[in-house]
């Protein structure tokens, strides 16, 4: 290559094309997600960027759920769920395009309302920090003084608290989040869970009396496979945090050398549909399903709420109720309380991406160290291993008891089987030899 020409053309070649997804990457998303704002906004943007229309979508509704607050509700028993919502986007760094994304949503929040530009932080680190956001008026009682003696008593502000209790938060670095959480006495984890949940917030510490009364609180992260995946500890799976959070995988959508300038012009009609949106969610009420919405909702009910083993059980365990927040928000997005066809259809379609893309994160992962190393190495071993060879895997760094804890895990979820070995056997006992029930590409 002599000349800066012949450099470029080497470099077409190579980038002649974007790299293949990997197997079992999820299926792009389907076109009932297209729906009311959120078509516009994707067929306005998304020509002209070279981020994932997944990243787009999912962003751009996680923004809106939070700018139309808590007002409107959807009820489930007693419980009530507004339309907050937590998603974390999956990808390369940088490559996946995935700040691209949240740059273009960014600028429609912005268009729609300066005010609401102050409610979109970052910097999550404790529990304390995320109520002080939020948090309400602080009144103390001050001493009334004449003549140097108390002849009563008087309320005073001592802190103004915050009005507006929506806030979203961004973080671009979301693995600090997931190892803040997993440190032993932070409290971000079960407040980050009871701010999903709608509740108040509050830590009984003498230190930290902040309380947030009916704040509505959305969370947008980023993050890439690797980090994800050392970082996502057996707690928070169990306690209930990571599946609050809708998954999703992002990569480059196209090569764009030159990415054309969108006006305000351009996005008048998605900025127009948002503004009125907002106006109108601010009535609030609950919302309910129509009859055909309805009579869907007990069609795919029993699909959604059937689960599935190991860590990607854990992950997905809220699907009805994602599913039901995704499709209030597009409601309200057409202004309506009332949830339609076209908007749980809508909500499928994004969960359905969401879903594929925590399949694809997780498989059949279980969560557990031991369980899964020991799965991936039964797996590459397809005519078995015996307890002495498994224990020679783990370099005997592992007790007994947790190889055995591991391979009835394993067994519970019809991952493994055994059988006796005989060549094994030591002083004519048959020895034991544990065998993976599916390849690793998790066929039989």
């Amino acid at each position: 290559m002599q000349t800066i020409t012949d450099y470029f053309l080497w470099l077409a070649t190579v980038n002649s094309g974007l790299p293949g997804r990997p197997r079992g990457w999820p299926a792009p998303m389907s076109a009932e997600a297209l729906h009311g704002p959120v078509s516009d906004f994707i067929n306005t943007v998304g020509p002209h960027t070279e981020a994932d229309e997944a990243a787009l979508a999912i962003q751009f509704l996680a923004m809106a759920g939070n700018m139309l607050g808590r007002s409107a509700y959807f009820p489930v028993g007693d419980a009530r769920h507004h339309v907050n919502l937590f998603t974390v986007i999956v990808g390369d760094t940088s490559k996946a395009r995935k700040g691209t994304a949240w740059e273009h949503v960014k600028r429609i929040a912005r268009e729609v309302d300066l005010d609401y530009q102050r409610r979109i932080v970052n910097g999550l680190s404790s529990g304390e920090g995320l109520i002080y956001a939020v948090r309400d008026p602080v009144t103390v009682q001050e001493a009334i003084r004449r003549n140097g003696r108390v002849t009563g008593y008087e309320a005073v502000i001592q802190d103004h608290g915050v009005d507006d209790k929506r806030l979203l938060v961004v973080e671009a670095e979301f693995v600090s989040v997931l190892k803040v959480a997993s440190r032993e006495g932070n409290t971000l984890s079960p407040v980050l869970r009871l701010a999903w949940d709608g509740d108040d917030l509050q830590i009984l510490t003498k230190n930290s009396p902040a309380r947030a009364t009916a704040p509505h609180i959305s969370i947008i992260g980023h993050i890439t496979a690797p980090e994800l995946k050392r970082s996502l500890t057996v707690t928070e799976q169990a306690n209930g945090l990571a599946n609050r959070f809708l998954w999703a995988m992002a990569s480059r959508s196209k090569l764009i050398p030159t990415a054309r300038s969108i006006s305000c012009f351009d996005l008048a009609e998605v900025i127009i549909g948002l503004v009125s949106a907002r106006d109108y969610a601010g009535s609030g009420g609950e919302m309910r399903r129509d009859p055909g919405a309805e009579q869907f909702w007990h069609e795919v009910y029993p699909a959604l709420s059937a689960g599935s083993p190991g860590l990607l059980g854990a992950m997905i365990a809220r699907a009805e109720a994602q599913v039901m927040r995704i499709a209030c928000v597009y409601a309200l997005l057409d202004c309506m309380s009332e949830v339609r066809l076209e908007h749980l259809c809508a909500a499928l379609a994004v969960w359905k991406y969401c879903d594929e893309s925590t399949t694809y994160l997780f498989g059949d992962a279980l969560g557990d160290p031991v369980a899964d190393e020991l799965l991936r190495a039964l797996r590459r071993n397809p005519g078995g291993m015996t307890r002495t060879q498994i224990n020679h895997l783990f370099h005997r760094n592992r007790t007994a008891s947790d190889i055995g804890r591991a391979l009835l895990v394993l067994r519970k979820d019809g991952l493994v089987q055994s059988q006796i070995d005989d060549r094994e056997g030591k002083a004519g006992r048959p020895a034991e030899c544990w065998i993976a029930t599916t390849t690793e590409g998790g066929q039989p």
